[in-house]
């Protein structure tokens, strides 16, 4: 098994899933039970604030709603940024300034120690072996998270942006056409 908790996958160029076409998933957690990550850059355009006024932590731009993938649609999952300053409260770390909000403490209103917040709808989930074998079929880079990454401001540029900076083939594959057919 490879472990890539905490780190990213991004989608080969074409990888017949449109629900994962040109994605950057984040690994939240990933072992012998399987796997569970959030697409970084499928914002919806659904303003967070519509959905949930009462919000006292600031939203990473853009602040819309994200697709973090097909699985239960209808859950919420947040992530944040943790503070340089304040205590955290109902959140987890995961890597770097990157925690995992407990939805229904920030829905309360008692998350603390975080200062930028990130909402997405959904979640990409894998069963046991299955992400294992997808990585051995190839159909996923496997590269670490930057510090930008995870809450990106530019989601549009984030497949290109992480590919060209490994270099090598993989900096190649950022050139990749958007339509190869009118290539």
């Amino acid at each position: 098994m490879t472990d890539s908790t905490h780190r990213l996958l991004v989608s080969v160029p074409e990888l017949g899933d449109p629900n994962f076409e040109q994605s950057v998933v984040f690994i939240v957690e990933h072992n012998d039970d399987g796997a569970l990550g959030l697409v970084l850059n499928q914002p919806d355009g659904t303003d967070v604030l519509d959905h949930l006024p009462s919000v006292d932590i600031p939203l990473v731009e853009p602040a819309v709603c994200f697709r973090g993938g097909p699985v239960s649609p209808g859950s919420v999952l947040a992530l944040g940024r943790r503070s340089v300053t304040g205590e955290l409260r109902h959140a987890v770390a995961l890597t770097g300034p990157v925690v995992l909000v407990d939805i229904e403490q920030l829905f309360e209103g008692h998350v603390g120690g975080v200062d930028g917040l990130r909402i997405f709808a959904g979640y990409s989930g894998w069963s046991p072996g299955q992400l294992d074998a997808e990585l051995d079929a190839g159909v996923w880079f496997v590269v670490d998270a930057g510090p930008d990454d995870v809450l990106c401001s530019d989601p549009a540029g984030l497949w290109r942006n992480v590919l060209r900076r490994q270099g090598g083939r993989l900096g190649a594959v950022a050139r990749y056409p958007e339509d190869p057919n009118v290539n």
